[in-house]
């Protein structure tokens, strides 16, 4: 499993290079935010181009349950119309997509373990990680095995990351982000903020990516 997970190198605190008009101090790049839900095959198609396309993006755990007005583990909405969905984009996108045995997943004990995660500043790299072993491995993400793997990746001590597993009041974090989301009109997760603008969907992002953060509201942004 160890080559499953092999991570890009990440670099704290790098950021985007603009050459400044002359006579204009260079402006700071907005901060962007991208919010992915373990349970969603199409957060982790996201997840896989994100940083390459904005680094120094912050990877964050939201769920889709809370946003579409539903109980927290409650499980996909339509999820055969999500698996036809990511099947396909996957194949446009070119990038593996294997199915984990039990899917829809169970993903409470992993995304309390996300925000403990991103609570010690590892957030990113452990969504990033949680996400390939679920839907490039197709493992189970409530397995304390794989669980383990994400945390070793994300340089996370395991008993913390098994006891924040575990840890229920932790999935308030997670509900109270996914409620200021909803509130800004996401409808559905992976979502993306940058600056005061936020895009979601997984083809809207992508559109997105591909006009480039100046032309951001052009892809469906909010």
């Amino acid at each position: 499993m160890g080559d499953l997970i092999q991570l890009d190198a990440r670099r704290p605190g790098s950021r985007v290079r603009f050459h400044p008009h002359e006579g204009r101090p260079p402006r700071e790049p907005a901060v962007s935010t991208c919010y992915l839900d373990l349970a969603d095959p199409l957060s982790y198609l996201v997840a896989e181009r994100i940083e390459r396309a904005l680094p120094g993006v912050r990877l964050r755990p939201a769920s889709l349950a809370v946003i579409e007005g539903r109980e927290p583990g409650s499980g996909l909405h339509a999820p055969g119309w999500v698996r036809a969905t990511a099947e396909r984009r996957a194949r446009e996108l070119r990038l593996p997509l294997q199915w984990p045995d039990a899917f829809p997943l169970d993903v409470e004990p992993a995304m309390r373990a996300a925000a403990y995660a991103t609570a010690h500043g590892r957030g990113a790299v452990f969504l990033l990680a949680a996400g390939r072993l679920a839907f490039c491995g197709g493992y189970d993400v409530a397995d304390p095995e794989t669980l383990a793997e994400a945390a070793a990746a994300a340089h996370l001590p395991l008993d913390g990351c098994l006891e924040a597993a575990g840890d229920e009041r932790l999935s308030e974090s997670v509900r109270q982000t996914s409620l200021r989301l909803r509130a800004r009109g996401v409808e559905r997760l992976p979502a993306v903020r940058v600056g005061g603008r936020t895009v979601w969907g997984e083809e809207r992002i992508s559109a997105y990516l591909r006009a480039g953060p100046r032309r951001f509201s052009s892809a469906g942004g909010s």
